[in-house]
């Protein structure tokens, strides 16, 4: 299994950005629930010392039991992370290309306010002397797959209001590479897969199966809908059975 670093991340640090981001997304190809994007933010001064977590890794490449045991160390890891969402229904209003981009926004605007970004840009850093300074930040982030619909998205109709945007870099298989995108991925997997499980224990949803498909189109949860007909939870501008 290949082992994520942070090689990337110190190359953005490098070129001046005060804050790295990394994000994934989960949930693109189900036919239910909402798609997530996590985030996790690291403090450029951090980077040289910081260490990649034990087992961090492409989410997709371990096990639901690795990933919840995994999860606590993940979210204690970064300077702040958060996972923004887009419904189905947005979804289905929206296309599933500017959902992720809103979805992601949503992350990086709640990220940036747990770490005390106000609404101008301005947070109180620390230099090394540990001299107190409060000035405007710059945020690169690293972006899972080729393609920026962050960017894209931005200053959109449907878009919040993000204190600082993030310049972004887009890295192929950036889930395996790049240790803050890996843990990205991981947080919103299980924060995703939490939900469909508790979603399925409510009686109108039972019928679908959420608790071990998490949402996505197997045969026995297409055969559900074809059955009992689409939830309200569906996406239903997509081909369902």
């Amino acid at each position: 299994m290949i082992t994520p670093t942070l090689d990337l991340e110190r190359e953005l640090a490098s070129r001046g950005y005060d804050l790295v981001a990394g994000f994934d997304e989960v949930g693109r190809g189900a036919l239910a629930g909402p798609v997530m994007v996590g985030c996790t933010m690291l403090h450029a001064h951090d980077l040289a010392s910081l260490d990649v977590p034990d087992g961090v890794a492409d989410s997709k490449l371990l096990t639901e039991h690795r990933r919840e045991a995994i999860y606590g160390e993940l979210v204690a890891w970064p300077a702040a992370w958060a996972v923004g969402e887009a419904s189905n229904a947005e979804i289905d209003e929206w296309g599933i290309s500017h959902a992720l981009g809103v979805a992601a926004l949503r992350a990086l605007a709640e990220a940036e306010r747990r770490l005390g970004i106000d609404a101008t840009g301005m947070l109180d850093m620390t230099d090394v002397a540990g001299e107190s300074d409060r000035r405007r930040v710059r945020v690169g982030a690293i972006l899972d797959g080729p393609y920026d619909y962050i960017t894209k998205t931005l200053d959109t109709f449907d878009a919040p209001d993000v204190p600082v945007p993030a310049h972004v870099t887009t890295k192929v298989k950036g889930d395996r590479s790049c240790a803050s995108v890996a843990a990205a991925a991981v947080i919103a997997k299980v924060t995703r897969d939490r939900l469909m499980e508790r979603l399925a224990e409510r009686q109108e949803y039972a019928a679908y199966g959420w608790g071990s498909n998490k949402g996505y189109g197997t045969a026995a949860h297409k055969a559900a809908i074809a059955a009992q007909g689409p939830s309200d939870l569906h996406r239903v501008s997509w081909k369902l059975v």
